[in-house]
């Protein structure tokens, strides 16, 4: 898991750590010392802790004017032990949503599992966004069927073409671009 690296393309465009409006303002990586793992296994320094053990991100792009973020996750997504949604909403999310952004591009293709506890923290963050929304675009099958049968599959759009983007090959805001038109088809948003 160490050599799975958050996408570095991007950071022509954005850096976290230099967005004075970013929960991760000013954080500092080593390139060298493996400080950070998921159980027994190290994962590269450049992903982001935000106070899970089995959960990281790295947030790849943000735009304010626009009001949207994309975030790259890896590792276990497990709200029954850690609560990860708990704290990824109050740490991460609330910090973001204060500050304009209420769309949200989760992208998971580096989430291996999902274990569910309550939904309250989903459909508070769902309730949120308001005229915003929350996509999440490359997750495993069976992440994905975890999802349903935790009855929060509700509060993202996700499926069809959202899970078969080759989101690498564009910039970030064509990603945005495309994920919103697919989010719009989907929901029948007239923005």
């Amino acid at each position: 898991m160490h050599f799975i690296e958050p996408f570095y393309n991007w950071r022509g465009y954005y850096i976290a750590s230099e967005d004075g409006d970013s929960p991760f303002y000013e954080r500092e990586y080593s390139e060298f010392e493996f400080d950070k793992r998921i159980y027994n296994y190290l994962i590269h320094p450049q992903w982001d802790h935000f106070g899970s053990t089995t959960l990281f991100l790295k947030v790849l792009y943000s735009d304010y004017d626009s009001g949207y973020s994309i975030i790259e996750f890896i590792g276990e997504w497990n709200d029954a032990i850690e609560n990860d949604i708990m704290v990824l909403k109050r740490d991460v999310i609330e910090p973001m949503m204060n500050n304009g952004i209420h769309k949200f591009i989760l992208i998971g293709e580096n989430v291996l599992n999902f274990h569910s506890s309550d939904d309250c923290y989903y459909e508070e963050w769902f309730e949120e966004v308001e005229e915003g929304w929350i996509a999440t675009i490359n997750f495993h099958e069976h992440v994905v069927k975890e999802f349903i049968a935790a009855n929060i599959d509700q509060y993202f759009v996700f499926g069809g073409e959202l899970e078969e983007i080759e989101w690498r090959t564009y910039l970030p805001t064509n990603l945005f671009a495309k994920v919103e038109s697919l989010v719009n088809k989907r929901i029948g948003s007239p923005y």
